[in-house]
């Protein structure tokens, strides 16, 4: 029997969550293997479509890696994304899909540690939660 591997797109912040990103990668933290990085300008600039066609695309989990509300660049990325992620997880309850699917996490740009975790923290409800029901 083989064991369930979610696929986790991660949409993160080029200023932030990236910056931590890299850190962590220059201290040899691992990111899951399945976790899958698209780098954004400002998670404010994410459209709720983007996280949606990332699911219809296969993917069992979606986070987004956002600023530190009072640290992002453009002033209100984050809250912008936060509005839109709450609109996608009422969608996929509206439809029948569990809304813990989908996810925000403020990660500031030190805080390589925390963007490990968060990533771990992902995989781990999705595999929780199993395949998607759209795969």
């Amino acid at each position: 029997m083989s064991t369930f591997e979610p696929k986790v797109i991660a949409f993160c912040c080029s200023n932030c969550a990236s910056a931590a990103a890299q850190v962590a990668e220059q201290a040899c933290w691992q990111l899951p293997s399945n976790v899958r990085i698209i780098q954004l300008p400002c998670t404010g600039r994410l459209d709720s479509l983007h996280v949606l066609k990332a699911l219809e695309n296969g993917a069992d989990g979606v986070y987004v890696a956002g600023c530190m509300p009072d640290s992002c660049q453009y002033k209100s990325g984050v809250e912008k994304a936060t509005k839109k992620i709450a609109y996608v997880k009422k969608l996929l309850e509206d439809i029948g899909i569990e809304p813990e699917r989908v996810e925000l996490f403020n990660v500031g740009a030190g805080k390589a540690q925390r963007f490990i975790e968060v990533a771990n923290q992902m995989v781990e409800k999705i595999k929780e939660l199993g395949p998607s029901p759209l795969r």
